[in-house]
């Protein structure tokens, strides 16, 4: 059977059917002015021909009115542009749901990177025991947090679902009618979802997605590679943030808390008991059936009386075994395959569904701590010395690992002391309720030092579990100083007597967390991404100098400037310097939705991920060691792109560019999160109290996307200036970890479009900012097209390349309203003399214009 190339298949099945949906979407009368539909090819033909002649956005959109519709009044004019916006969000949808469709076929779901490649590739070389072996501890968690970078609501989300479905059917009647039901469902939301609303959101992907995801993979597993034997280990672990990330969201109570980790209980045994009630229909076996009309029965009371424990996870999972095992004895094994997917399911996801993880900043903890310490000697309870606050960091660490005693939350009256507390003492309920693994990790952001983990550890201890605490506590660390600190931070912990023992019960295994955004924020692409690189060499090292088997756990977003892209690649190429027994990272916003949003795309990505460290284990680990000839030009590089980037930093220009020509403030208007934009509530605009998703958006919204090259280009000039560009020519072709970091920056290069602003160019107050960054896209676009011999970005990855394209075609006329929108209120701004009313309007089409951006890149912050 003839196969077509990867673009080839692309034209085929998704953009020509694109084309086709999309011509019967436009003629449907969705509004008051009938033929906008039929404008809107007009206006994206106006756009695309108005930047390539050098036009504004204002003047692209004035003559397109002169040109088709002499409409002069402004309000008019907005009113049309606000009907485009919204027949391009729901374009964007159709799109998603074209290619989620067509993910199967464009996508090899048997080749390079599954499973069954891997498996066929480890026995052809002789290699089944050692691939058996590493699969016994070798897992991938996929963490599932909140942040904002998503905006369907849920009607919307199921309405994508089933136009996926009606398009892989090719049922043109059904897609007609969701189209026109597309056409008139609401995609704004009118208040900020609660934490609690993210989390039965994100809930959805666990009960449709995940659920049958990973059960697949366990099945192909244990059935190809084990050859059916017992395997302990699950492969694919969930994490969950929405309820438990306290970090910067004020919003997060202890009852929230509680109420999601119910929910994911809830959900879980709903799935349960669907599957047990599918098996009830098959098993009608005398010796059977009332065991498993048993069981039918308990895990329907235990869902609809969520505070009955009708029947626990032991039991719940004994007598799955006990009716495989009748089955097997007594009726030829009739139906075990459909028994072993629920026992499978089980290990996976016990009766928690997903680790709920618990997060808080070191800073808010550190305040915390010092209420506490002062309440507790004002009380002369003995738990703190007298002259405790006057001691130095490493007398309070060896006072911490000794404490004893136990503090009440009826002592405190500080809100944010009662909900760290009561957090704590959540986790406790939680692992009641749910079992262990319901939530047993407590995650420190912005970890500066040793004293940060030793006082979580007492509050733990003094609050909650006293003797025995069943809780990882992992470190996150973020900024480039923090970075280079870790491995002696982990050191002084790892010597620590009572840590020590607290490891020792937690098998000796350590989980540190490092954050990709903030990193990137901080000190640059390249200076983050190579920062991280050497942190985890050094984290491991002192790890396995101390007996320690370190995990590491990435703090990734969409984009690559967040550590998103490409994100197999990047774990296949580490090489054998970082521990590799586990891929932990975080997915976020429409993140979740492309990569995980349907059963074939999601189980195709983790398994990308699982191959990816039996590949780096098994097939690379040699060659992907770094010599120390390219250490040295990774170490020259970054110090150079951080320079480079710290300079674009210091501008005067920096903060005020960003604060007056892009979204950014805009962002807290979107109503798509429930945390706020910045970590402080003041007015003052702060680059520290900044969050690394809209700093970064912002940046992909004016097109610009600089924190995914800006630096990078600096860099490479300097070895080219010095005749050397060879060499990192040659290091781009030896070494797969810096080919994954230059393929990624090409991904942000190519969602970049500066004809869209060049406007800026003449601005007084921005132009030469705007030409600094420009001069840096040009250099360093010509500089990686070199590295990589292409002449086109992307052009190795031609599938995606075309996917990103369309994408950025059908939101050009959204941008150019966004511009407009943004230059008409710095004019209004500018002259002093305006109708609030009217800035209003105009705050409103920028706000709702970030959204159909977001969606159509997928990962755009």
């Amino acid at each position: 059977m003839r196969t077509f190339s990867k673009s080839k298949r692309f034209n085929q099945q998704i953009l020509s059917k694109y084309q086709i949906y999309n011509s019967i979407f436009i003629t449907l009368p969705f509004d008051d002015i009938t033929n906008t539909g039929e404008l809107l090819p007009l206006f994206k033909n106006s756009c695309e021909k108005g930047f390539q002649s050098g036009l504004t956005p204002i003047e692209i959109i004035d003559s397109f009115f002169n040109k088709y519709l002499e409409i002069s009044d402004e309000k008019e004019k907005v009113s049309l542009l606000f009907q485009f916006i919204q027949y391009i969000e729901r374009q964007v949808v159709l799109f998603d749901a074209v290619e989620d469709a067509a993910f199967p076929i464009i996508n090899n779901m048997n080749g390079k990177g599954t499973i069954r490649n891997t498996k066929e590739e480890a026995f052809a070389q002789n290699k089944r025991n050692a691939l058996q072996q590493y699969l016994k501890e070798f897992k991938v968690r996929i963490v599932l947090t909140a942040h904002p970078t998503q905006f369907y609501p849920g009607t919307v989300l199921g309405i994508i679902t089933d136009l996926t479905n009606a398009i892989e059917q090719n049922d043109l009647i059904v897609i007609k009618k969701l189209l026109a039901q597309l056409g008139i469902t609401p995609f704004l939301k009118e208040e900020k979802p609660t934490p609690l609303d993210e989390a039965v959101s994100l809930i959805w992907f666990l009960e449709n997605i995940f659920y049958k995801a990973a059960g697949n993979i366990y099945n192909y597993i244990e059935s190809n590679i084990y050859e059916d034997s017992f395997v302990a280990n699950e492969f694919v672990n969930l994490g969950f943030w929405p309820g438990g990330d306290r970090d910067g969201n004020p919003y997060v109570t202890t009852e929230i808390t509680l109420e999601v980790a119910n929910r994911l209980r809830q959900s879980i045994i709903k799935n349960y008991y669907r599957d047990v009630r599918d098996l009830k229909r098959k098993l009608t076996f005398k010796k059977v059936a009332p065991f498993i009309t048993d069981l039918e029965n308990k895990l329907y009371n235990s869902y609809i009386n969520p505070n009955i424990i009708e029947i626990s996870f032991d039991e719940f999972y004994e007598q799955l075994i006990h009716i495989k095992e009748l089955v097997i004895e007594n009726y030829q094994s009739l139906y075990v395959t459909e028994i072993k997917d629920v026992i499978h399911k089980a290990k996976i996801f016990g009766f928690y569904f997903a680790t709920l993880d618990i997060r808080q900043d070191s800073r808010v903890h550190h305040s915390v701590f010092q209420n506490i310490v002062k309440i507790q000697q004002d009380k002369k309870s003995g738990i703190f010395p007298e002259n405790y606050q006057s001691l130095s960091e490493k007398e309070q660490i060896e006072i911490l690992s000794k404490i004893k005693g136990k503090i009440s939350l009826n002592d405190y009256q500080d809100e944010i002391v009662v909900k760290t507390l009561g957090s704590m003492n959540a986790i406790k309920k939680i692992q009641k309720n749910n079992g262990e693994k319901g939530a047993n990790r407590y995650i420190i952001s912005n970890n500066q030092s040793a004293l940060n983990v030793m006082e979580v550890f007492a509050m733990l201890k003094l609050t909650t579990f006293h003797n025995d605490l069943p809780v990882d506590i992992v470190p996150l660390f973020e900024t480039i100083d923090d970075l280079k600190n870790a491995d002696q931070i982990m050191k002084q912990l790892y010597t620590n007597k009572s840590y020590n023992e607290h490891l020792k019960k937690r098998e000796f295994k350590q989980t540190i967390m490092l954050g990709f955004s903030d990193g990137t924020k901080d000190g640059g692409y390249l200076m983050a991404n190579w920062s991280i690189f050497k942190a985890k060499e050094e984290l491991t090292h002192i790890s396995r100098k101390y007996g320690v088997k370190v995990i590491f756990f990435d703090g990734r977003g969409g984009p690559p400037a967040r550590g998103g892209g490409k994100t197999h690649q990047f774990y296949a190429s580490l090489g054998p310097t970082i521990e590799n027994d586990e891929v932990q990272l975080t997915v976020q916003g429409q993140t979740i939705s492309s990569k995980f949003g349907t059963v074939e795309s999601a189980q195709y990505n983790l398994e990308q991920l699982i191959s990816s460290g039996v590949s780096n284990e098994f097939f690379d680990n040699a060659k992907n060691a770094l010599t120390t000839e390219q250490r040295e030009i990774l170490n020259n590089l970054s110090d150079l792109s951080y320079k480079a980037y710290n300079e674009f930093k210091q501008h005067p220009k920096f903060l005020p560019y960003l604060e007056k020509m892009s979204t950014l403030q805009y962002y807290s208007k979107t109503n798509i999160g429930s945390r706020p934009s910045k970590r402080k509530s003041s007015s003052e605009f702060s680059f520290s109290d900044l969050r690394a998703i809209p700093f970064v958006g912002s940046w992909s919204q004016l097109k610009q996307n600089v924190p995914g090259f800006y630096g990078l280009g600096y860099a490479l000039q300097q070895y080219e200036d010095q005749g050397e560009i060879d060499k990192v020519i040659q290091l781009y072709n030896n070494s797969k970890f810096f080919k994954s970091l230059i393929d990624n920056s090409m991904m942000s290069m190519k969602k970049s479009f500066f004809e869209l602003t060049r406007y800026m160019e003449k601005d007084k107050e921005f132009g030469e900012f705007w030409q600094l960054i420009y001069n840096e896209y040009t250099n360093t676009k010509r500089l990686v097209l070199q590295l990589a011999n292409l002449d086109e970005l992307m052009d190795n990855y031609p599938a995606s390349k075309a996917s990103i394209e369309v994408r950025e075609s059908i939101v050009l006329p959204l941008l150019t309203i966004q511009q407009y929108g943004l230059k008409k209120i710095q004019e209004m701004k500018s002259s002093g003399k305006f109708d609030p009313s009217d800035l209003i309007i105009y705050e409103k089409i920028i706000t709702r214009s970030l959204f159909g951006n977001i969606n159509a890149s997928r990962n755009s912050a």
